[in-house]
């Protein structure tokens, strides 16, 4: 088995943009990718080439993928009229 373990670091001084504690982030890397997060409350983001705070999308309706609807189905209907309800 050689499962590459993920090394996370503190990084001193660095205050948490969700909570803001300082010396609660830890610094790792994914597959090249920079990510932080807060042992504190949680928060966690990836950071772009430059440093920057790349903010996960929130799922909404708007950019959720469309939901296919399904075909309707046409059927004709006869109605009969019934001769008991007649008015006299």
């Amino acid at each position: 088995m050689s499962e590459t373990q993920v090394i996370k670091r503190f990084i001193a001084g660095a205050v948490c943009p969700a909570c803001s504690q300082m010396d609660t982030i830890r610094m790792f890397q994914i597959d090249g990718v920079p990510n932080r997060e807060c042992v504190n409350c949680g928060y966690a983001d990836t950071l772009d080439e430059r440093g920057n705070s790349v903010p996960r999308e929130i799922p909404t309706r708007v950019n959720a993928p469309k939901i296919a609807k399904p075909t309707a189905q046409t059927q004709t209907v006869q109605f009969f009229p019934n001769p008991r309800l007649k008015k006299k």
